[in-house]
């Protein structure tokens, strides 16, 4: 007699996302321990415990390949502002931020993300201007706690900031080598890097440079720093086997990190915006992927070659580049956006088509990340990280063309239940194992201090003119057909 599963969760519709790329109708999944142990129709096996309430529609958790740990606490600062946005960012992270700070940004990024179906993540320790907090490992260590007591799957994106070294670090400010920052993300990798075990992650990153930091106008003394940083992270990651990932590629820099030996399948790179050919020849031949991220402000400044790039055989994944200071981290409209986004580009109303659009959520995304034999999509024996969307809703009805419904009109708020590693976290969107109004309100205070700190509590009010204001050097406006 087989064993009665740990848990069974009955559905309308079953998005698999599988290798036929199956949808199936009034199906069901089973799960035993933290493995998808079965999928079907009709009879299904027993079980301990049954969900099964009607209008379900079953997704691989969602992930997120992109984002920021200690954005979520600075949201919409500087109103607008793009230099203000990156001196408050450098300024917190790099002076004011406690380990306390990271950790409350954690529960609230991580109840955030649970409520909308992303059960994988990857964040880098900070950012802004290229400032990660690895001046001691306690910034990594109060993250990877906090995303731990949330039950969300992280990868924590830790390593060196931007030159010129050293950097200061703390109210003190005190100097911190470009040695020592690869000593601590080397640290947090050998005792945090467990992500489909105990649920956090490590990967290595190294701020992005550009072909220009080599011309004699710009850099160029720094051109042989870059080279040894360079080549003393790929020996870092061939020692781990961690995953790499950068933050803001452009215009020839994808190919300049494949001359300095950073590039390989088990790269992600972010952004990807104004590609040159060589950049994507580059991504052909290491098997690098790119992160799209279709809300973030890099987009509006340059456009990343999304469906050129499918084309050219070229991994493309989406990251919400969250959670701050224009966006969320809900990848329902991360994935419209991206539609859009080409859509209008090409002016084709089916590039890219809905299922694309919903594969650089969950199994492109995986792929990315080096984990799609065990995360990404609905299949037995993978792990049992399932999101549950309430179809029964207004905007999501009728029940019909299900990859349509999911991508063009379900948002964060239809998230019914989340399981992660088969561990049911959200239910009915409600939240068991976390006291979501503590996060909330420790989140508020921590945030308060730390615009204190930096003396700038005044860059969270808004300004009069956020109603009339617009910035653009366009031609007056002509209308369609006059010269």
């Amino acid at each position: 007699m087989t064993p009665p599963a740990d848990l069974l969760i009955r559905c309308a519709s079953v998005v698999t996302v599988d290798p036929d790329r199956r949808v199936i109708e009034d199906g069901w999944i089973a799960v035993t321990g933290d493995r998808i142990a079965g999928i079907g129709t009709g009879p299904a096996p027993q079980a301990a415990r049954v969900i099964d309430r009607p209008g379900l529609i079953a997704l691989p958790g969602l992930i997120d390949a992109h984002s920021h740990a200690g954005h979520g606490l600075v949201r919409a600062a500087g109103a607008g502002d793009g230099d203000a946005w990156f001196d408050i960012c450098a300024a917190i992270y790099a002076e004011a931020a406690t380990p306390a700070f990271w950790a409350a940004e954690a529960r609230l990024a991580g109840l955030e993300r649970l409520m909308g179906g992303v059960t994988t993540a990857v964040a880098l320790l900070g950012g802004g201007a290229d400032v990660y907090r690895t001046d001691t490992p306690a910034a990594g260590d109060a993250h990877c706690a906090a995303s731990r007591e949330t039950g969300l799957r992280t990868i924590l994106a830790v390593g060196p900031g931007r030159l010129p070294f050293p950097r200061g670090f703390g109210p003190d400010r005190r100097p911190v080598g470009f040695a020592r920052q690869m000593e601590v993300a080397a640290d947090l990798f050998a005792r945090h890097d467990d992500v489909l075990g105990r649920g956090t992650g490590i990967a290595l990153i190294l701020p992005v440079y550009l072909p220009a930091h080599y011309l004699p106008a710009h850099m160029a003394a720094d051109g042989a720093e870059i080279r040894a940083m360079a080549l003393a992270m790929a020996d870092l990651q061939a020692r781990t086997g961690a995953l790499f990932t950068q933050d803001g590629h452009r215009s020839g820099s994808i190919a300049l990190a494949e001359e300095l030996g950073l590039l390989s399948p088990r790269a992600a790179l972010g952004h990807g915006i104004e590609l040159t050919g060589a950049d994507v020849a580059a991504l052909q031949r290491t098997g690098a992927s790119i992160i799209h991220n279709p809300s973030a402000i890099m987009s509006i400044s340059g456009r990343c070659p999304v469906p050129e790039l499918i084309e050219a055989g070229v991994n493309v994944c989406i990251g919400s580049d969250a959670g701050a200071p224009d966006r969320g981290f809900d990848m329902f409209r991360h994935m419209a956006q991206a539609m859009h986004y080409h859509r209008r580009h090409f002016r084709d109303a089916a590039v890219p088509p809905e299922g694309k659009a919903l594969e650089m959520c969950t199994i492109d995304a995986a792929r990315a990340l080096g984990l799609e034999r065990a995360l990404g999509s609905l299949e037995v024996g993978k792990k049992a990280d399932i999101v549950l969307l309430d179809g029964r809703k207004a905007h999501l009805w009728p029940p019909v063309m299900v990859l349509n419904r999911v991508t063009h009109f379900a948002n964060a708020a239809d998230v019914d239940t989340v399981v992660v590693n088969g561990r049911v976290l959200v239910e009915a969107r409600q939240v068991r194992h976390l006291d979501a109004g503590a996060i909330l309100d420790e989140a508020q205070a921590m945030a308060d201090a730390m615009f204190a700190a930096i003396g700038r509590p005044d860059a969270r009010q808004e300004s009069p003119d956020l109603w009339r204001r617009a910035r653009r050097a366009a031609a007056p406006f002509r209308p369609s057909g006059e010269p």
